[in-house]
């Protein structure tokens, strides 16, 4: 998996995670929204990077 994909895939995650959670806190269902399809955007990016590795070798 190519670094900057990887760093660039965990980073969006984390920006979901902290943006699901503020969302929370301010009972803002549209940033809770947002938070998790972030998260599980990042995710599947994560999941189909390490299936293209997976068949790579």
């Amino acid at each position: 998996m190519n670094l900057a994909k990887k760093i660039r895939d965990k980073k969006q995650v984390l920006h979901g995670r902290i943006k699901q959670s503020f969302g929370r806190a301010t009972r803002n269902r549209r940033l809770q929204t947002e938070g998790k399809t972030d998260r599980v955007a990042g995710n599947l990016k994560q999941s189909g990077e390490k299936a293209k590795d997976a068949f790579k070798y």
